[in-house]
C-alpha cells in the first residue's frame, strides 16, 4: 500500500487550523456595533423624555443631512439608520449614518411633527396638521397614522382618522396607541392597521405625545375647557383618573408629560396672569402618578405669548427635571420630588425638551444654538451655534453623539465634544488607551502564532520519529 508523503502533519496541521486559527482571526478583528438601540417605541425612546443610548460603538460621526423642508420633530436612530420626517411636505427619510448615504424617501398625505418610532422591524409614524376643522376637529385635509417598511419605505398600511395624529404614536403590548384631533385615543393593530378599539376622551390632543408606563397611558388634552390630564389603563381600556386644570388656556395639550419614577408625572401650561392671556404665567405641575393630585406646582414667571409650542416639555434625569419656557426664555431645573428650583439660565425663546448624560444636560433654543450645563449647578460648558430654528421635539444623545433636526432642513449629528470641549489631556487619554489595545491585541496575535508553530514543529518531529522506526 503506498503511503503519501506528510499524511499525518497534514492532517493535525489542518485540524489545527480549523482550532486554532480562527482564535487568531478574531484576535485581528474589530466589533462592530451599531450605532443606536434596537427599537425606538414611544417619543423621545422612554418615560424620562431622556433618549440617550451607549454600547461599544467607537467611530466619530460628523455629518449634516439634507432634506427638503422644516424638520419640527425628533429624528430617531435605530441600529445605523436615522428616520426623519419633514413639516409642510411630509417627506420621510431613512438616513444610513455610517455610509452617508439615504437609503429611501417616502410621503406622508399631511405634516409630519410626530417622531417615526420603530418596533419589530416596522415603523409607525403620525401625520396632520393644526388647522381648524369642523364640528371642532383640529386638522384639515387627511390626517393618521402610517405604517412603512424600514428596509425600503414602503407603505404596509395607512390608518386613517378624523383629526391631526401629531403626537409621536407610542407602542405597549403588541398595540399601536395615537392620541388625536378628534379627541380620541386609537388602539391599532401594527400588523394590519385595524383599530382594536378607542376611546373618547372629549377633548382635542394637539401635541402632547402619550407616554406610557406599566400599562398606563399619560396625556394632556385641551379644548373644551377645563383642560384635562389623563391616566387611562390600556388593559382596562378606560381612564384610571383625569385632573381637570380651571385656570389653563393653553400648552397642557402642546406638552408630552414626563414620569418621575413611580411617582410623578409632570407637565407645563399656560394660566393667565395679571395682564392676562397676551402675558400668560407659565407653570409646571407634578401629579401623582397613581390618583391625579397635584402635589406641588411652580411657577416659571410670566412673558409674552409665542406663536406655536407655547409651553416647554419637561426631561427627567437623576432626580432632577429640566425644562425650558418660552415664555420667559429661560432654562430651568428643578428638584423633582420638592419642585425646589436647583439654576436657571436666560436664553432665547426655546421650546425643545432637553437631553442629560454623564453630568451634562443639553438644551437647545429657536435661534439655532445649543448649549451644554454642569446638571448639578448650571454652570455653562460650552455652546455652539448650528442652523435655523432647532426642532421643537428637541435633540437626542447616540454614543457621545448629538443629534438635532432643525427648521432649516438640515439634521445636525456631532461628537458632544464639539460644544463641551474636551481638553487634550483627554483626547491623548483616549489616544493612549487605543494604542495600548492595539499593542495588546499585537501581542496576542503573535502569542498565538508561536503557539501555533510550536505545535506544527511538535508534529512533524514525533512523524519523523515515528518513521525511523519503522
Amino acid at each position: 500500500m503506498m503511503r503519501t508523503p506528510f499524511k499525518t502533519p497534514i492532517l493535525l496541521f489542518l485540524i489545527l487550523s480549523i482550532v486554532v486559527l480562527p482564535t487568531l482571526s478574531s484576535a485581528n478583528s474589530v466589533s462592530a456595533e451599531d450605532f443606536g438601540p434596537s427599537e425606538w417605541t414611544q417619543y423621545r425612546m422612554n418615560p424620562d423624555n431622556n433618549p440617550v443610548f451607549h454600547n461599544e460603538f467607537e467611530e466619530q460621526l460628523n455629518t449634516i443631512i439634507d432634506t427638503n423642508d422644516q424638520i419640527r420633530s425628533t429624528p430617531v436612530i435605530v441600529g445605523n439608520n436615522v428616520y426623519i420626517g419633514n413639516h409642510d411636505t411630509g417627506d420621510i427619510y431613512s438616513y444610513n449614518l455610517m455610509e452617508e448615504k439615504m437609503n429611501w424617501q417616502a410621503q406622508a398625505p399631511n405634516w409630519i411633527h410626530s417622531e417615526t418610532i420603530y418596533v419589530d422591524d416596522q415603523l409607525f409614524v403620525g401625520y396632520g396638521n393644526r388647522f381648524g376643522g369642523p364640528d371642532g376637529v383640529r386638522g384639515t385635509g387627511e390626517s393618521g397614522m402610517l405604517s412603512l417598511d424600514p428596509e425600503t419605505g414602503e407603505i404596509l398600511w395607512n390608518f386613517k382618522t378624523k383629526g391631526e395624529v401629531m403626537p409621536t404614536p407610542a407602542y405597549h403590548d403588541g398595540t399601536v396607541y395615537i392620541t388625536t384631533g378628534d379627541d380620541h385615543l386609537y388602539a391599532v393593530d401594527p400588523k394590519d392597521g385595524t383599530e382594536k378599539w378607542k376611546l373618547k376622551l372629549g377633548h382635542v390632543v394637539s401635541m402632547s405625545s402619550p407616554n406610557i408606563k406599566d400599562g398606563i397611558l399619560y396625556v394632556g388634552a385641551g379644548r373644551p375647557t377645563p383642560y384635562t390630564f389623563f391616566a387611562i389603563d390600556l388593559s382596562a381600556q378606560e381612564v384610571l383618573w383625569k385632573t381637570e386644570f380651571d385656570n389653563v388656556y393653553a400648552g397642557l395639550d402642546d406638552v408630552p408629560p414626563a414620569i418621575y419614577k413611580d411617582d410623578l408625572v409632570i407637565a407645563t401650561a399656560l394660566e393667565p396672569s395679571e395682564k392676562g392671556t397676551d402675558y400668560p404665567e407659565h407653570f409646571m405641575y407634578a401629579m401623582d402618578l397613581k390618583t391625579g393630585e397635584v402635589v406641588w406646582k411652580e411657577s416659571f414667571g410670566s412673558g409674552e405669548m409665542v406663536k406655536n409650542n407655547k409651553s416647554g416639555a419637561p426631561m427627567i434625569y437623576q432626580d432632577k427635571i429640566f425644562v425650558g419656557s418660552p415664555i420667559t426664555r429661560t432654562f430651568y431645573a428643578y428638584d423633582a420630588k420638592s419642585g425646589e428650583q436647583s439654576w436657571s439660565y436666560e436664553s432665547n425663546i426655546n421650546k425643545a425638551p432637553p437631553v442629560a448624560d454623564q453630568d451634562v444636560v443639553y438644551f437647545t433654543d429657536a435661534e439655532g444654538f445649543v448649549y451644554a450645563f454642569n446638571t448639578e449647578d448650571g454652570e455653562l460648558l460650552g455652546k455652539k451655534e448650528l442652523g435655523g430654528t432647532l426642532a421643537p421635539s428637541g435633540p437626542v444623545l447616540m454614543n457621545d453623539h448629538l443629534i438635532t433636526g432643525s427648521q432649516d432642513s438640515n439634521v445636525y449629528v456631532m461628537p458632544t465634544s464639539e460644544i463641551t470641549g474636551i481638553d487634550e489631556e483627554k483626547d491623548e487619554s483616549v489616544k493612549d488607551h487605543g494604542e495600548q489595545e492595539i499593542e495588546g491585541t499585537n501581542s496576542s496575535t503573535w502569542i498565538i502564532s508561536i503557539v501555533v508553530g510550536a505545535i506544527i514543529v511538535l508534529a512533524l518531529v514525533i512523524y519523523g520519529v515515528r518513521k525511523s522506526k519503522k
